[in-house]
């Protein structure tokens, strides 16, 4: 089964990362019951839309075909198994009782598709209730049930909600090259001698510019590894890092480590002392993995 997405590309260039993962996944039939896009509003929601389009499409061969029954209603907006739930654009505006609707909703057989598709567009105005009341749908989901995520800034969902769908961002900037300091980072801290982490960020201490570089990286190394642990795949090409972690750490390490890490990266902005925090960092690191 093809994937057509040529209706989002004429909005906006789609990165190749994106397009082919949703193209593999449809044509091996392996969409993950959970995806994140993030980005701009309007084309996260544009891609949302046309993959929920495809996945009720009745076209063998290429979806969306467009011209279907099941796509006309998906594009009309009248298709019963497609539902877009979203907050007023305020502030933590999505609330629990949204959700609570949904996973009533989500255990409802669907009405004329192989699926049922929710849409939840501006994830990041879930408020925190309706975002732990997600979560225990995100880890149990009923076999017959499609969640699409958009968000323009994913860092604002809690990281096990993100550790639970397979994020793709649609953001053209890339995470500053760091010359595999985050990688070595990380393979350090899962190493059995605590000297290892101090040795590998020695040349962070005094460089603010590559402290913001590597962090970047090395939460971004976290979340893929916590999206491992929990069944995903992840963002970033070097995996090697983010596989060991995942296999070597538990979720609460991992979970806790992108905390500190992320609370870390935030102090540098602030300009934080970098000894200081470098040193502070590795010290909690080790003691949030419990080494």
């Amino acid at each position: 089964m093809k994937l057509r997405l040529d209706a989002v590309e004429s909005e906006g260039a789609l990165p190749e990362s994106v397009r082919q993962t949703l193209e593999n996944a449809f044509s091996e039939g392996r969409l993950p019951h959970a995806l994140l896009f993030e980005g701009p509003p309007a084309q996260t929601l544009l891609l949302s839309k046309t993959v929920a389009q495809a996945l009720v499409c009745e076209n063998p061969a290429v979806r969306p075909c467009g011209q279907c029954p099941a796509c006309r209603k998906a594009a009309a907006g009248s298709h019963p198994d497609i539902a877009v739930a979203g907050g007023s654009g305020g502030s933590r505006s999505f609330h629990k009782e949204e959700i609570a609707a949904l996973r009533r909703d989500a255990f409802v057989r669907p009405n004329e598709a192989p699926c049922r598709v929710f849409i939840l567009a501006g994830a990041e105005q879930m408020s925190i209730q309706a975002q732990n009341a997600l979560l225990k749908l995100l880890e149990e989901p009923p076999a017959t049930v499609q969640f699409l995520l958009t968000s323009e800034n994913a860092s604002a969902l809690l990281p096990t909600v993100v550790s639970r769908v397979q994020r793709l961002s649609l953001q053209q900037a890339a995470l500053p090259e760091d010359g595999g300091l985050a990688a070595r980072m990380l393979f350090a801290l899962c190493a059995p001698k605590p000297s290892a982490l101090l040795y590998e960020t020695a040349p962070l201490l005094r460089d603010r510019a590559r402290q913001r570089a590597t962090l970047d990286r090395f939460c971004a190394l976290l979340r893929d590894a916590l999206v491992l642990r929990s069944g995903g795949k992840p963002l970033l090409p070097e995996t090697g890092a983010a596989a060991m972690a995942a296999k070597t750490l538990t979720r609460k390490s991992l979970f806790c480590a992108l905390q500190l890490s992320e609370r870390a990266r935030r102090a540098v902005d602030q300009n934080a002392n970098g000894p200081l925090l470098i040193t502070a960092l590795c010290a909690g690191l080790r003691d949030a993995i419990g080494k």
